[in-house]
Formats: C-alpha cells, structure tokens, sequence
C-alpha cells in the first residue's frame, strides 16, 4: 500500500524494499514495533531523547501542566513555566547572555538569530552588515535563512538559484587535514582561512554561524576549541557577531553541559533546542545579550520592534518539559555519571572496530562517537557513494535490534543518557557485526 505520509529526509522509493518500521510503543532506550521486535534507539531519535522515552518524572510534569494551562498567546502574555524555564536556564549560560526568544523548532532558532544580527546592525546605523560567513559542511537547519548558511551541499544545491548568496569558509578538517597535521599536533593552522575571509568582507558581514566542536548532520566532523577561541576573538575585534549552533551539541551531548564551555567563550546569540525537552516537544531558544537587545527598545513609532513570531512560541507544555529536563540534570548529576558511559563506549568502538580495514577514523566528543567508513584507510579514499556501504550497515544493524542511522559511510552513536553498560555493549558489538556482514559481501 502506497504511503500517504511523505517521510522526511528520505528517498521514499527506498522503502518499496525497506518498509517503514511502524513503532506502537516506547520505554527507555527501547522502541517496540508492530511486530514486537525491540531496537535500541542509538541515536536519541535523532539526538532529542536524553531521559529514555516514557520518562516518569517528564511524563508527570506534562501531565500535571496539562491540568493548567496548555497553551497561551505568548505575545503580551507570559506564564509560570516559561518563566521557570528562563530561570534555569539563564543561570547555566555564560553571563553576558540576559535575554531569551522563544521559538519552536532548531532552524527558527537559527532564523530569529540571523534575522536579530542583521536588524541589529541596521537599528544602530551599520546598513552594510547584511552577510553571514558559515563553514563547508555545517547544518543549521532547512528553512530558507539557514539554507543560506548550510555548507552542507546535499541539502542545499536544489535550492541554491533561489537562496541569499553568503559567504563560505573551508572546514578545519581534521581528518583530513590540508596542512598535512594531525590532532596532536595541531596549531589550528587552518583558522587562517576564517580569518582571511573576515578581514575582507569585515564592513558586510554581521555575524558568523557554527556549531562548536562537531558537525552533526555534515559527517560528525569535529574540530579543537582553540578554533573557537581564536573565532571569538577576532569577532569581537571586527564587530562581527558570533552565533554558536548548539541545537545538537547542547545539553551535555559533548561531555560538558553547552560545548562553548570547553572553549571558553561567550557568544552573542546562541541557539537551543533538540535535547531541551529530553525530545518530548518541539521547542527552541535564541539566547543573545543586553546590546542587542536594548538596540529593539524604544518608542514603538521609532519602529526598531523585533516583529517575529510563531504561534506555539513559549508553549506551556514544552516549558514543562524543558523545566523537568534541566531538574533531572541538577538531581541526578548527569554530567558526572555520563562520563563512565561515554568513556566505555569510546573504548568498545575502539576495540571492536579499530582494526577493520574500511575504518578510516574512530571519532568521539562526549557522549558522541562515530566512524568514518573509507575503501582505503591509508590514503583515506571513500567508497562510491553508488556501494551505499553506510546504509547496507544500518540495516543489517536493525535486523540486529539496534538503531544506528548512517550518514553517507559513516555509523554514529548516539544514545540517550539513561543507557546502561550491558546495552552500550549491545549496541556496538550489533554494529561490528553488521559491518563484518557489509565486509564479507566482498565490498570492503
């Protein structure tokens, strides 16, 4: 029977023969289908789920805010879990950043940054700030204005003739390094490129976009925090804003609780979402500083109002969520007792897979690992894309129980935080299996 849903991010002739996995319920780390197979969700359902899926303490809290109040217009109007969250939330953050815009999804949280960046410049007077400088490979999102700041070209050369052209800037690509270094002995040697691109364009550009540490949707790259470091401080030098992506690698996905941390730095928008309600309920935040906000703050017939808005902004049962994610993280120290798992998982990836020939890099931040499938790991030449060697991975690992979405040829784990060591073991163990299957087909 032909679908009537069109699925995203898919081909949807490929599931004439891979059908669509219909799920009837969820618990843990656990998804059940139709036919009572289990699968270990490896990726967090797309990197949102943090608790495990039918989470008590977030179920509660949504039950007992849909008793309330589930929804209010949120311009003119405010309530107690919006204001809870903002609360919370604000004394995690580095201090420069005061003001907080509520929003639903991760690439409106890019939009009311891009948007607030470029209104800024043109409230104080700086009408030439109008462009924005992104990596090669970064992923912000698939609306119009984060397309233009996406470098990652399998999602945006469809629409490339219509999008507002911004600037690009050469990846500091580890792995394959183009200054011939490797990770120990890096200098950063590539921040030269961003730095070049800055001091051209510095009268037109107002703002730079990047997810700090890790590309998640171009290929899990990842990247020092010096290259933050240097990024922040040449901003700030030439008045460019900074916005720091941290929809996926927020909320302790990279070991620390915001992975700006591990750079030390303060940026002046920084964009939430995914993880913020542990992947119960759409919701996302920009947050930014007093500068820019007090540049929208005046008489209302001086017309500098930022006029952006969406009907489910602040939505009261996403706030509860989100209220509850963060107590879970404060009550139960997650970030310490993450350390444990995180590490065991890199050690078992490392063991298992290390020695494979068609592993190119092993590659880990956090609570994150992935490997970089190649057909010749000494020259480092990936397979034809024709081959689909990641794919053929994937679902041999789900006749396996386990959900590992690839990525072209690379395999990433993911897991929610309440994952335990037998089913971290579980979880990679099917994934070399897999693989070895993939091998042995005479592939690699």
């Amino acid at each position: 029977m032909e679908s009537i849903i069109w699925h995203p991010c898919s081909q949807m002739k490929d599931y004439e023969k891979n059908p669509i996995i219909r799920v009837k319920k969820a618990k843990g780390v656990y998804l059940f289908d139709e036919k009572g197979n289990s699968y270990i969700d490896g990726i967090s359902s797309w990197w949102v789920n943090l608790f495990g899926h039918s989470n008590e303490r977030i179920n509660n809290a949504i039950k007992n805010q849909l008793e309330v109040l589930e929804q209010v217009i949120f311009a003119g109007f405010t309530h107690d879990k919006a204001l809870e969250l903002s609360d919370k939330l604000i004394k995690l953050v580095p201090k420069n950043l005061k003001k907080i815009f509520f929003a639903e999804i991760g690439s409106s949280a890019v939009e009311i940054a891009l948007k607030m960046s470029y209104h800024y410049f043109k409230n104080i007077g700086l009408k030439s700030k109008k462009k924005f400088v992104y990596l090669e490979n970064g992923y912000h999102g698939e609306t119009f204005g984060a397309l233009s700041v996406m470098g990652e070209p399998l999602y945006k050369k469809a629409y490339d003739d219509i999008l507002i052209k911004n600037i690009m800037v050469e990846f500091p690509n580890c792995y394959r390094c183009p200054f011939g270094k490797t990770r120990e002995n890096c200098n950063v040697e590539c921040f030269e490129f961003m730095k070049k691109t800055l001091e051209q364009h510095v009268e037109e550009v107002a703002a730079v976009i990047v997810e700090p540490l890790v590309q998640f949707a171009g290929g899990f790259k990842m990247y020092p925090a010096k290259y933050l470091s240097k990024l922040r401080e040449l901003t700030k030098k030439l008045n460019i804003h900074l916005i720091l992506d941290e929809i996926a690698t927020g909320f302790g996905r990279t070991g620390t609780m915001f992975a700006l941390e591990q750079a030390c730095i303060k940026p002046d928008f920084l964009c939430l979402s995914k993880g913020l309600t542990s992947g119960y309920l759409p919701l996302s935040l920009t947050l930014t500083t007093d500068e820019v906000y007090y540049a929208f703050y005046d008489d209302y017939e001086k017309q500098k109002s930022f006029l952006h808005s969406h009907s489910y902004d602040g939505n009261a049962l996403a706030c509860a969520a989100a209220c509850e994610t963060l107590n879970i993280f404060a009550d139960e120290n997650v970030l310490e007792n993450n350390k444990k798992k995180y590490t065991l998982t890199k050690q078992l990836i490392e063991k298992y897979f290390k020695d494979l020939d068609c592993v190119g890099e092993i590659r880990s931040a956090g609570f994150i690992s992935a490997i970089e499938f190649v057909k010749d790991r000494y020259t480092k030449e990936p397979f034809d894309a024709s081959l689909r060697f990641g794919f053929k991975i994937y679902r041999k690992a789900l006749e396996k129980g386990v959900l590992l979405r690839n990525l072209g040829d690379l395999m990433y784990f993911l897991p929610p935080y309440v994952i335990n060591e037998s089913e971290i073991e579980k979880l990679v163990k099917s994934a070399y299996f897999a693989t070895k299957e993939v091998m042995d087909e005479n592939i690699c």
